[in-house]
């Protein structure tokens, strides 16, 4: 069988820990946040786990990650 491609753009976004839950940033973080409380501004630098509809999707996408 043929060696599978990674998704780049998904292995730039995405991300396993080390425990091998795969997480990914917040949403809505690049411009704005100003505007916001510093606790909702703080909150944008975590990760937060993938959702559990999304998973086998991206883990399609980038097949040698784990």
């Amino acid at each position: 069988m043929p060696k599978l491609k990674t998704h780049k753009a998904a292995a730039r976004r995405f991300e396993y820990t080390g425990s091998g839950k795969l997480v990914r940033t917040r949403h809505g973080k690049s411009h704005l946040r100003r505007n916001r409380s510093k606790r909702a501004a703080r909150e944008y630098d975590e990760m937060m786990p993938v959702s559990e509809r999304d998973l086998k999707r991206i883990r399609r996408l980038m097949p040698y990650a784990t």
